[in-house]
């Protein structure tokens, strides 16, 4: 079981390499056709919220799953 500190630290671990492995990602899409001229700034801006929102969905996914785990032992 974690202490709230350690659940905090792990929480905060996983959502910052979530976002940066989504990040990577998305780098390899080819978003250039979809920009308008001008507006790249806005653009980029736009592809990190982006991902923000699933990295850190799939962040809490896999905390999730990790505590449903964690929890099964109290089943039994």
């Amino acid at each position: 079981m974690f202490s709230i500190g350690q659940l905090a630290l792990t929480s905060m671990i996983s959502h910052l390499f979530f976002i940066f492995i989504t990040w990577r990602l998305i780098q390899t899409i080819n978003f250039d056709p979809l920009i308008r001229k001008g507006r790249a700034t806005e653009a980029r801006l736009l592809l990190l919220f982006i991902t923000i929102v699933i990295g850190t969905g799939v962040s809490r996914f896999f905390l999730e799953f990790l505590q449903w785990s964690q929890d099964l032992r109290l089943l039994f």
